[in-house]
């Protein structure tokens, strides 16, 4: 299990020493949430209604710019040659290689989504939900990015045909957790939403990585 840790500390090391890879989709998280009250209105009842769906939105579109990357840099060193060659499980590498990026980004988001909840107007106990159900969401953000990041690691200037690829996959996640946050503050049960998002996480878990690795081993043969 030792080579699974080591790959997750590994890809935190490069984007500590590459700071930008961390920083940009953050600052377009932080930057896309504090332009809407100066697009919509600065009143805090309008604010406190659309805030759940901006955070989502905000948060889903930070990690698509980042998602890009994710085995790219990899693909032109020739790490992925030599983890699809070697002994140890490609599509276990392939999952640590996401945890790692939803350190990088989810963690991040989630950390900061009190902050901009409060910017928007949002109560206690809202931004309380909007915490849970990003932790519920994020991860599955980036077992499907990782999927469609797979899917064009071979293909030059592929930003646009990942978007293409990726966003119809994230509508479901987007709405489950925008409606289960409004649904909280309305005051009607959220149960359902939130067993929707941790069924869609599970079921990313268990897929995800060994697409991935059917995806990549294509790629590099």
């Amino acid at each position: 299990m030792n080579i699974y840790f080591q790959t997750i500390w590994r890809d935190l090391n490069i984007a500590v020493r590459n700071s930008s890879m961390m920083l940009n989709p953050l600052l377009f998280f932080i930057m896309s949430v504090s332009l809407f009250p100066l697009a919509v209105s600065p009143e805090s009842e309008l604010l406190a209604k659309i805030a759940t769906g901006v955070i989502c939105v905000s948060s889903m579109l930070s990690i698509l710019l980042s998602i890009n990357i994710l085995f790219h840099n990899d693909f032109e060193n020739g790490l992925l040659e030599q983890m699809l060659i070697s002994k140890h499980s490609l599509p276990f590498l392939m999952l640590s290689k996401i945890i790692a990026h939803w350190m990088l980004t989810g963690v991040p988001i989630i950390l900061l989504s009190p902050l901009l909840g409060l910017f928007l107007f949002l109560d206690i106990q809202s931004i309380k939900i909007l915490m849970i159900v990003l932790l519920l969401a994020t991860p599955s953000l980036s077992f499907i990015g990782a999927i469609g990041a797979s899917l064009v690691v071979g293909v030059k200037n592929s930003g646009i045909l990942l978007s293409l690829m990726i966003l119809p996959l994230y509508v479901p996640i987007l709405i489950f957790a925008s409606t289960a946050v409004n649904n909280f503050i309305e005051g009607v049960d959220i149960s359902g939403n939130l067993y929707f998002l941790a069924t869609i996480q599970l079921v990313c878990l268990m897929l995800a990585p060994f697409i991935s690795s059917v995806a990549i081993r294509i790629s590099l043969e």
